[in-house]
């Protein structure tokens, strides 16, 4: 069951973890440490929120330095690794000279954006955290009027001051035991907007688990003070089921993702993940909210009347918590906002191997491409969803690029945005792992695998892969116009041992003719160890 249960990946089989947690973390108080005050400085090109922009396009139309002639000449500029850290998965903002990022360490971080130096640290919680089981902080920070907004393991949301890491507020957002918030926030109009989500279908392995009284939400909060204005549930009240097997139905549906907004409708959009219990319509699907209310708009199922799936359909026979197993056909992608002429679209890609493209106003579909049909990785129900769509697309106005995973190989997207017509496609490089591995995700191995959120600028399109290779790509053609490999050991400007492996859970930031990128979601390739560094490039 064990080795089973590493086929879905670290985010979800956290809960292999739990003996070797105590069962009453302590929490510290928080505390902030200023270790450099340096002035930051302007910029435009920044990149504020995982999403880049209300629209979540992850695309930074301001980057000038990094063009398609000088790409090839990036070099590494400086190494940082978080201590205490299993691995390394928030994904940076860069604002006015400064990187935010997060560890799992429980620690968060503001840094030179030159030099990596560490310009203060805020304790938020303890390797432990709140719940069990835990890895700290795993989100990406919104970063906005000089205060910075990050979520953590134990489903809190924090508000620090951007310049010297004073906190501001917390908050709860969900009480169960095993509430986590894994989506970045989106700050809008004095709001900040963000996704619950849950480590509970881990928990439902065992029979001896009363699964499930998990649903996910998304919660609107008041930047200034904390304070909660709506909270939106994707799915209804679970209750007891009638025949005990599972014991309670609905539940899950988590909001693993980033919300996106468009302003003029005052629409919010998201997409949740998979059904643990029963089949609720609000699970795998896309949703619009009023942004105001949080009341829907529409909710879309993509995969209608899918069984549901949580840790113990991993192994037969099926009974007990998951009598009927489904698919792990989890929404993890922010959703996409454009327009296409006059019309307003909104699409997300699914771990099913689609991406969906539906109008914006109606829920209507509008097109769905295939871009692989996932067969399962190891002989157990949910392995096939590794071969999906992980995190995230990016749209630069011109062409979709959207990756998938395992995908036999994982292969970057670039989609025609009117009709999903596949314009190219790049497929992992096969010599990306010097060995031929079981295809078992997150040992400490390689995987010709493009799970993570793809980023772009004027010209070019970033993708990290299992294989432990950054890649830089022509947005034009899809040819690799620059590789480096993270899978090694780096000496680190904080001093702490630095070890890179598989890159995962998080996109590449581009920002002011710097390319930024966590490695170590996975673990360092030939020796197996942890990783847990952040790393910065630029040009000569």
């Amino acid at each position: 069951m064990i080795f089973a249960a590493w086929a879905f990946g670290l985010r979800k089989a956290s809960f292999l973890r739990l003996p070797i947690l105590v069962a009453a973390a302590i929490l510290l108080l928080p505390n902030s440490s200023v270790v450099s005050a340096a002035p930051p400085v302007g910029a435009d090109g920044d990149w504020p929120m995982w999403q880049f922009d209300l629209a979540g396009s992850r695309h930074n139309p301001h980057e000038t330095a990094l063009t398609p002639a000088t790409v090839p000449s990036l070099q590494l500029k400086w190494a940082f690794a978080f201590p205490d850290s299993i691995a390394a998965s928030s994904q940076p903002a860069v604002v006015d000279g400064t990187v935010y990022v997060g560890g799992r360490n429980g620690t968060f971080y503001a840094l030179d954006a030159t030099t990596g130096a560490t310009r203060w640290s805020f304790r938020a919680e303890t390797p432990l955290g709140g719940n069990l089981p835990t890895y700290g902080l795993r989100n990406g920070p919104a970063v906005v009027d000089g205060t910075v907004y990050f979520g953590d393991n134990s489903a809190r949301m924090w508000a620090l001051d951007a310049q010297t890491g004073a906190q501001r507020w917390v908050r709860q957002l969900d009480n169960h035991r095993y509430a986590i918030i894994t989506g970045s926030p989106l700050v809008f109009e004095g709001h900040v907007y963000v996704g619950v989500s849950s480590q509970e279908l881990g928990t439902a392995t065992s029979d001896l688990y009363p699964c499930c009284t998990f649903r996910g939400s998304v919660v609107a909060l008041d930047a200034a003070t904390g304070n909660v204005q709506w909270q939106h549930y994707t799915i209804p009240p679970p209750e007891p089921t009638p025949s005990g097997s599972p014991p309670f139905a609905p539940s899950g549906a988590p909001v693993w993702s980033s919300p996106t907004i468009h302003p003029e409708s005052r629409t919010l959009y998201y997409t949740a993940g998979n059904p643990y219990t029963g089949r609720p319509e609000g699970a795998e699907a896309i949703g619009a909210l009023d942004i105001d209310t949080g009341t829907a708009r529409w909710v879309r199922r993509m995969t209608p009347g899918e069984a549901p799936w949580n840790g113990r359909c991993t192994y037969p026979p099926p009974g007990g918590n998951c009598p009927e197993p489904g698919h792990d056909f989890d929404f993890g992608s922010q959703p996409n906002i454009f327009e296409i002429g006059d019309r307003l679209v909104v699409g997300a890609g699914q771990k099913s191997g689609v991406y969906h493209l539906l109008d914006a106003v109606t829920g209507e579909i509008v097109w769905q491409t295939r871009l692989n049909t996932p067969v399962p990785v190891l002989p157990i129900p949910g392995s096939e969803s590794l071969q999906g769509i992980q995190w995230g697309a990016s749209y630069d106005g011109h062409r979709l690029y959207v990756a998938t995973y395992q995908g036999t190989p994982g292969t970057l997207f670039a989609l025609h945005p009117a009709t999903g017509e596949v314009i190219w496609s790049t497929p992992n490089p096969a010599h990306g792992c010097l060995f031929d591995p079981p295809p078992i995700p997150m040992l400490p191995l390689c995987q010709l695998a493009m799970p993570n959120a793809v980023s772009s600028t004027p010209g070019l399109v970033y993708e990290g892969s299992l294989d432990g290779k950054m890649r830089v790509f022509s947005a034009e053609t899809g040819a690799i116009l620059w590789e480096y490999n993270t899978a090694r050991h780096f000496h680190t400007v904080n001093g702490v041992p630095g070890v890179g492996g598989g890159i995962n859970g998080h996109g590449a930031v581009v920002a002011n003719g710097m390319l930024f990128t966590n490695s170590g979601y996975g673990r360092q390739i030939t020796t197996g160890m942890p990783g847990n560094v952040l790393l910065a490039f630029g040009l000569p």
